[in-house]
């Protein structure tokens, strides 16, 4: 047996007591890790102390090369169309409740020519996953071996799919691990798990969503703003250009919540319409990823003329799924209605997020099943003045019994009168600083 570079005690009582990780006791104790050598009780002990005392951007960048390092890395150069190679560019969210904005956006971005490899994920907690929308497509499939995603870059030109096991498998490991230590906020490594896979992935160029409020995992703009500058310059470093939006997560995205009801609402975006926050979110992070991959047009011009929708609906054929399909619908509804007239000044993100996740379209596990109909529809946002007994929001969901929980919430969610809170949905724009 060959001896270990390190003692994993070592390495944790390093940064214990406030010092630096060298790179080499980085790379061992994420490969040790990944090997098993290092135990699950040693690397949280190791993650704490990282979201008690920190990183320096030197040890985020190393611990997300290491990362990258542990699995296979995806490469695009290949993919041509019309006899050129085609840019790529991606985007990552962090995390939102309604947040359906990948869906209209992949195909919008390769209406112009740039293709969009999104490697998506599956929900957990109260906000919602992109390849649970796509789910509930009859026939979609999420798993796409690589040669299958080539093959729809290069035709289609857009790809959501799930990422395969052999993308950053640390990460995987050490992200089930954060969960249950309660060190998932952890600045230093939540930004190296999403850059470790983008990176990995292999796209030329990607742009951040950065959500900040009630709904997001970061609650104040401090802290994630501070994220969103330190996964710019890591991407920065890793020779991917990198630009990040800071956006608003206190009021849900769009109208719906849940799984297929979201599709719907992405689909009436790709038509033309939808409501005016998602589109503006949409068109906003089109901008940025066609602008970082050299094209810079109107991207609202393809939602009007119908060009992102037919790359829509050939992306999801490509996929096995049927866009004619009529979609899952709830067996059970129940109408919440306004307790009195007034204006809406506040919906509360978190709680319609957890509502939704109680009827049944999110999981507390990520081996749990999901209910393609489950969610919520909303029908008033803050600023909207409504009378008492107006239906505010429907609950959507098979299992009626789930009903009274989810109420119980949506009743706290909703604020009458006061001072309305006006937040810009997009708060900043956040690039390298060097």
């Amino acid at each position: 047996m060959t001896a270990e570079l390190f003692d994993a005690v070592d390495v944790i009582r390093t940064k214990r007591d406030r010092g630096e990780l060298t790179d080499e006791q980085i790379d061992w104790v994420i490969d040790a890790y990944t090997r098993g050598v290092v135990a699950d009780e040693q690397m949280s002990a190791l993650a704490m102390a990282i979201f008690l005392n920190g990183m320096e951007h030197r040890e985020i960048f190393r611990w997300t090369k290491a990362m990258i390092a542990s699995g296979e890395r995806l490469n695009f150069e290949s993919i041509v169309g019309e006899g050129k190679k085609i840019a790529t560019s991606d985007k990552h969210s962090t995390g939102g409740v309604g947040d359906k904005i990948t869906l209209p956006l992949a195909p919008l971005v390769a209406a112009y020519g740039v293709a969009v490899p999104q490697l998506s994920g599956r929900g957990l907690g109260h906000t919602g996953g992109t390849l649970d929308k796509l789910e509930s497509i009859p026939g979609w499939e999420a798993k796409l071996s690589n040669e299958r995603v080539v093959e729809i870059l290069g035709s289609t030109g857009a790809v959501i799919c799930a990422a395969g096991d052999g993308l950053a498998p640390a990460d995987k490991k050490l992200y089930a691990l954060r969960d249950v230590t309660s060190t998932v906020e952890a600045i230093p490594l939540i930004a190296s798990s999403i850059m470790s896979k983008k990176i990995a992935e292999g796209t030329g160029s990607l742009v951040l969503d950065v959500k900040v409020g009630s709904g997001a995992f970061m609650k104040d703009e401090v802290h994630a703003r501070k994220l969103a500058k330190i996964m710019v310059e890591l991407g920065r470093d890793a020779g991917v250009k990198t630009t990040a939006l800071l956006t608003d997560m206190n009021t849900p995205l769009g109208l719906t919540v849940g799984n297929a009801c979201e599709v719907e609402e992405a689909v009436e975006v790709l038509a033309g319409g939808g409501p005016s926050d998602v589109v503006e979110l949409t068109v906003a992070l089109a901008r940025e990823m066609l602008l970082s991959s050299g094209v810079d047009v109107d991207p609202a011009e393809a939602l009007k003329d119908g060009r992102a929708m037919d790359v829509w609906r050939t992306m999801i054929a490509d996929q096995g799924g049927d866009p004619d399909a009529r979609l899952p619908q709830p067996k059970e509804t129940l109408t919440v209605k306004a307790p009195s007239s007034g204006v809406l000044t506040e919906l509360d993100a978190y709680k319609v997020g957890v509502a939704s996740w109680r009827l049944g379209a999110g999981r507390a596990r990520k081996e749990d099943p999901v209910q393609t109909a489950a969610g919520i529809k909303l029908h008033a946002k803050p600023g909207d003045t409504v009378a008492e007994g107006q239906p505010l929001m429907t609950l959507m969901t098979d299992t009626p019994e789930r009903f009274e929980r989810a109420e119980e919430l949506v009743q706290e969610a909703f604020t009458f009168g006061g001072e309305q809170k006006n937040n810009p949905l997009i708060i900043d724009r956040i690039v390298s600083s060097r």
